[in-house]
């Protein structure tokens, strides 16, 4: 998983405004049309395992679950 530089930006402002945030998560639940649900959570520790996607100081940290549903993808920002 990439980061444009929009996502980044966004990424980076979510954290500032929470404390003791350190970035987001991205998962997946079962649910959807396809069978997966993509979930987006405030990460304040990571957890072991994670994945982490870092760009400009903004840090993704993936579940490991997700990492093979990732792979290649870009997340953005409009």
């Amino acid at each position: 998983m990439t980061l444009t530089d929009a996502a980044a930006a966004r990424v980076s402002e979510i954290v500032a405004a929470r404390e003791n945030a350190l970035g987001i998560r991205v998962g997946i639940k079962k649910g959807g049309c396809a069978g997966m649900e993509y979930t987006i959570d405030l990460v304040t520790e990571a957890k072991p395992g994670d994945d982490i996607v870092e760009k400009e100081g903004s840090k993704v940290f993936v579940a490991p679950e997700a990492v093979l549903y990732l792979l290649g993808t870009q997340m953005d920002f409009e």
